[in-house]
């Protein structure tokens, strides 16, 4: 199935994340595990659980606009649940018709895109891109070619990078996960006068022999007037990708960070897409169209009343201080 590029098609997909601690003492937490929302993503529904009543706030990152759930503990161990399901409308292009956008156009937001980051020096990497893709037309050939060739040159294997490797280490030792593909091309594209940006989530479509479903990393760069989505490591149709966090790079998107003594288990994820044709929602497909969902801007404004009480939200277990407005 392809999509048109005229035609809005939304999919509706449910995911799942249990995370699981055992604890040594105190221990503050905050976790970017809830669905974004966006003016293309809505969030029909999301529950949260957790094995014991604790204080709970959620916030927004004043600079990225993710959501994040913060939460303070002394118990020995904890377990958090969270599901959601989100509709995802997304906007089709022809990828021919997308040119670069000149520098002084670009959004004052979209700017701080373009600099190098902790894990994406950009600034070292101008010549190597250059001579690679500087031939390329500008705009959405050239990133397009970027994301080929990282998937051509980098082995995707799990347990080969740690969460200190660059797109530099990427680039030299030619293998990694998901992070490490986007970190690459992110820093690639910014060494090209792209804006790029990572974005982590989970993912619907990926062939079920690479293990078990996780978290996802993905790269959008700014074309044209939009942010257009590329998986870079070709496991999933981008129409089959949730947005959770957006930032520079990963240190702006962790899914959890943890201050005190944690010792952490890996997290349980899972996806399942709902195809319902009749009332315009359909299961994630390939498309061979430039496919976005987002702009420039801030997301969808916020509830009144915070987060906790905005939504058919669903709390069991900890107690909702819900802060108002809040990235793996």
């Amino acid at each position: 199935m392809r999509f048109p590029a005229t035609v809005p098609t939304m999919v509706r997909l449910e995911y799942t994340i249990d995370l699981d601690y055992e604890i040594g003492g105190p221990a503050d937490f905050v976790f970017a595990i809830a669905a974004a929302r966006t003016t293309a993503q809505r969030v029909v529904a999301e529950r949260l659980d957790i094995d014991r009543p604790v204080a709970i706030a959620w916030c927004d990152d004043p600079q990225t606009h993710n959501r994040l759930l913060r939460l303070r503990t002394d118990a020995a161990s904890l377990h958090v649940a969270y599901a959601a399901t989100v509709d995802i409308t997304h906007h089709f292009a022809d990828p021919a018709t997308l040119a670069a956008a000149p520098l002084a156009d670009i959004p004052v937001e979209v700017l701080p895109y373009l600099a190098a980051s902790r894990y994406c020096q950009s600034d070292r990497l101008g010549e190597y891109a250059d001579a690679e893709f500087g031939a390329i037309p500008p705009g959405y050939a050239r990133v397009e070619a970027i994301a080929r060739w990282v998937q051509r040159h980098v082995r995707f294997k799990a347990g080969t990078t740690n969460t200190s490797t660059s797109a530099l280490d990427t680039l030299v030792e030619r293998q990694g996960v998901c992070r490490d593909f986007a970190h690459l091309a992110i820093a690639l594209c910014r060494a090209q006068n792209v804006p790029a940006r990572f974005v982590t989530g989970v993912d619907y479509g990926a062939d079920p022999s690479l293990g078990p479903c996780d978290f996802h990393a993905y790269v959008e760069a700014w074309i044209a007037d939009r942010w257009y989505l590329f998986d870079v490591t070709g496991i999933s149709p981008p129409t089959g990708l949730v947005r959770i966090g957006t930032g520079r790079d990963a240190s702006d998107v962790a899914f959890a960070t943890i201050y005190g003594p944690v010792r952490t288990h890996a997290p349980k994820v899972s996806v399942r897409a709902l195809d319902d044709p009749a009332h315009g929602v359909h299961k994630p497909q390939p498309t061979t169209l430039a496919v976005s969902t987002a702009t420039a801007g801030a997301p969808a404004p916020a509830l009144a009343g915070g987060d906790a009480a905005a939504l058919p939200f669903l709390l069991h277990g900890a107690r909702a201080d819900a802060e108002g407005r809040r990235p793996h």
